[in-house]
């Protein structure tokens, strides 16, 4: 099922809803919170049901159309946050935590542009800032909700007039090199291009994912949180912090999980290599890994050789290989 299947789906609102009408014990997504093995998992149903419970309390405190900004570590409280906020009609926002004893700058900079007049956290990130919030004048107007502790009841929920040209989210840049700038992007843009990397990266219901990508930007939230519920598979997240720390748990996952699809920028190939020993690499099968997409940042094709040399003896094979771009 996806949308050129069913001219009814014209909102990620609608696709959600579908898949927890039709699929609803399925599990959608399954977040690693050690990166190896320690698990917690929503069904489209039970994402369905607390992305209606936040969007009861949004469409309690603001109007459709206003922004919220999403401060969340990955996880699945962050996915619940996103939904709720389509399901309410209100724009996200989706933005890097911040962290202790760091400028809010970047924040501050999203908040001026958006206009955001609220922002959805979890309990644990908003004792850590109440102190810099003291601080931030523009921060104290926000409607702070930490939505792990909502109790407000999913039946109160009231479905929003939505069309394929309702605004859906902001998209901001990283800020790494100006001020962050946000791009304005709808729901129909958004199943035009799920539609495509659908197409493109021949997935099926059949399909796996694993994704360690940050989940505020393209990579990670279009490839690694909506083209799964686009195509209707499972798809298991990390921290990308789980993998940084230690690379081999990517591929531990793919291999446990029989993954068909993962991938990353071109540094995670390099850091696979400089980091995981030939004696770890036993064990790994790698020979599920249909789709091994990279992009975000220039691709050396000495590292998809080196790559490529180092997992062939577990499976991986070069013509997996994607080089993709996003922007």
């Amino acid at each position: 099922m996806n949308s050129s299947d069913h001219p009814e789906i014209n909102t990620l609102v609608d696709l959600l809803r579908a898949r927890a009408t039709h699929e609803s014990e399925q599990v959608g997504y399954r977040f690693l919170l050690d990166g190896e093995t320690q698990e917690v998992s929503l069904t489209y149903q039970a994402l369905d049901q607390q992305s209606r419970a936040i969007a009861a309390h949004l469409q309690s405190i603001c109007q459709p159309g206003e922004r919220a900004l999403l401060l969340y570590q990955p996880g699945l409280d962050y996915i619940s946050a996103f939904f709720g906020c389509l399901y309410a009609g209100v724009v996200a926002v989706p933005a890097y935590p911040p962290r202790p004893n760091r400028s809010l700058e970047r924040i501050e900079a999203i908040l001026a542009d958006s206009k955001a007049t609220v922002a959805l956290t979890s309990q644990s990130i908003l004792s850590l800032i109440n102190r810099q919030l003291e601080q931030v004048q523009s921060l104290q107007t926000l409607h702070w909700v930490a939505t792990d502790t909502l109790e407000t009841f999913a039946d109160h929920w009231q479905e929003p007039v939505l069309t394929s040209d309702s605004l859906a989210f902001l998209q901001y840049t990283s800020g790494s090199t100006a001020t962050p700038k946000g791009v304005m992007i709808a729901h129909g843009n958004l199943l035009q291009n799920l539609a495509a990397i659908h197409r493109c990266f021949g997935h099926s219901p059949q399909s796996q994912g694993v994704i360690w990508l940050p989940p505020y930007h393209d990579m990670g939230l279009i490839g690694g949180v909506l083209q799964p519920l686009y195509g209707g598979f499972g798809v298991v997240l990390m921290s990308p912090l789980m993998f940084l720390q230690r690379p081999l748990r990517w591929l531990e996952a793919i291999s446990r999980d029989q993954a068909t699809t993962s991938g990353g920028p071109n540094f995670a190939y390099d850091l696979c290599v400089r980091k995981i020993a030939p004696a770890q690499r036993e064990g790994l099968d790698l020979s599920s890994w249909e789709l091994a997409f990279n992009g975000a940042e220039p691709i050396y094709d000495e590292v998809i050789e080196r790559f490529t040399e180092a997992f062939a003896p577990y499976g991986f094979r070069r013509e997996a290989f994607y080089p993709c771009y996003g922007l």
